[in-house]
């Protein structure tokens, strides 16, 4: 056996014991009754903020509540508690003890990340996964074959047997959950919660996040998202953002050659990236660069932007459902499939261009042609069975109200 091989298996067998300690605390709390109308949420295991689906569905359930058509009590399981939140929401701070009780108590979990391991589900709680990502090039789960470390294994089926319903937005998602997700449960096709907004805030958005970020209501803006570095369960996570090839200078330059109009750039990380970094680590400072990375709702800033930029992040399958143009930047794209696994597309599949170098992205943003990708695009959406319409967190809420129902009619 290899020394990283002994290591992987100390480190899984350290997971295992710590696991097994916090689930007695589960076990415990089970002396206290489940409130059928308590709503547990999180995202990316409590680092995340009130953003992606679970809030979402938050809005369209306390939207009821004020109208007096449910009662249900949100709790939000949080690393930092001073994050900003609706007042009906209960913000709690994520510990053993604390979440322990709330999830043993309650009658929802509605995550959009896997639950921390060790948890135990009881009988009466039904857990709705939501997933953070959609379509995407990247693989995840078994799709990375033998790249998909043995922890992350263990903890994805540990979580998946505990889910009762996992949200889909399109058949290619449903499809691809099984193996992707290491899931064999029920899914649900209700559409993405948190893609209702490119459908019905748009406008609003545009308008909202100049005035945050006081650049011009005029100003075109492109989103820069690049997705997860590192992450492995037994490896340090990382972002490789620092050592970027991306000129933003030749960037904005070529958008307003192509494109016209002052142009700025919203720089975002991963959530999970952004919980260990105060900013987007850059080299030179730009006016014209604004960084969103600690903003909790990614959806929002793919709402409010014009153009989307990213190397293998699902939000690119995202934001072209507002017919928003998009392109992909991918300079480390061999190293990336080598760490990662083959992608879930051959790059000509996908209705994006892929440039490696800062010459191919200037050229391609040149070169771009808005009635072929236009074409390309809605090709892809049919061809996938991408349901999106702005109505999947009413859907979510109805799902939920009828179980309620249903576990009422039982006691």
């Amino acid at each position: 056996m290899h020394k990283t091989d002994i290591q992987e298996e100390l480190y899984i067998w350290k997971r295992k014991i710590k696991a097994f300690f916090s689930s007695l605390v589960y076990y415990v709390c089970r002396v206290f009754p489940i409130d059928p109308d308590k709503i547990v949420m999180w995202t990316f295991e409590g680092q995340g903020g009130y953003g992606c689906s679970p809030k979402y569905i938050a809005e369209e359930l306390l939207r009821r509540n004020r109208e007096g058509k449910t009662a249900f009590k949100i709790i939000w399981l949080l690393e930092d508690t001073e994050k900003e939140f609706p007042n009906e929401i209960q913000k709690v701070k994520n510990t053993l003890w604390r979440r322990a009780y709330h999830l043993s108590t309650a009658g929802f979990w509605i995550a959009n990340t896997r639950t921390f391991y060790g948890t135990r589900k009881r009988k009466g709680t039904i857990y709705l996964q939501t997933w953070h990502g959609t379509v995407a090039v990247k693989p995840i789960g078994k799709y990375r074959g033998d790249r998909l470390p043995k922890m992350a294994y263990l903890v994805s089926e540990y979580d998946s047997k505990m889910i009762d319903y996992a949200l889909s937005g399109s058949r290619w998602c449903t499809n691809m959950w099984p193996e992707g997700l290491i899931y064999d449960g029920v899914i649900v096709e209700t559409g993405t919660p948190r893609c209702d907004v490119l459908f019905r805030g748009v406008d609003e958005k545009h308008i909202q996040l100049r005035k945050e970020y006081h650049i011009p209501l005029d100003a075109n803006v492109l989103l820069y998202a690049p997705t997860f570095r590192g992450g492995s369960q037994n490896k340090n996570r990382q972002v490789e953002a620092e050592s970027s090839s991306l000129d933003f200078e030749r960037l904005i330059e070529a958008l307003e050659s192509r494109f016209g109009g002052t142009w700025y750039v919203f720089l975002r990380l991963h959530p999970q990236l952004a919980a260990q970094m105060d900013a987007f680590p850059m080299k030179k400072n730009n006016e014209r660069l604004i960084d969103v990375s600690q903003r909790p709702d990614m959806n929002e800033i793919i709402a409010a932007s014009d153009v989307c930029l990213t190397d293998y992040s699902s939000a690119l399958f995202e934001s072209f459902l507002t017919g928003m143009p998009g392109f992909i930047y991918a300079d480390d794209l061999k190293d990336y499939v080598a760490d990662r696994g083959d992608f879930m597309f051959q790059l000509d599949e996908i209705p994006f261009s892929v440039a490696c170098d800062n010459e191919e992205l200037v050229n391609h943003i040149l070169t771009f042609d808005l009635k072929v990708y236009d074409k390309k695009r809605q090709e892809f959406i049919k061809r996938l069975g991408i349901m999106e319409d702005g109505r999947a967190s009413e859907r979510v809420a109805d799902l939920i109200v009828k179980l309620r129902l249903e576990t009422e009619s039982k006691t």
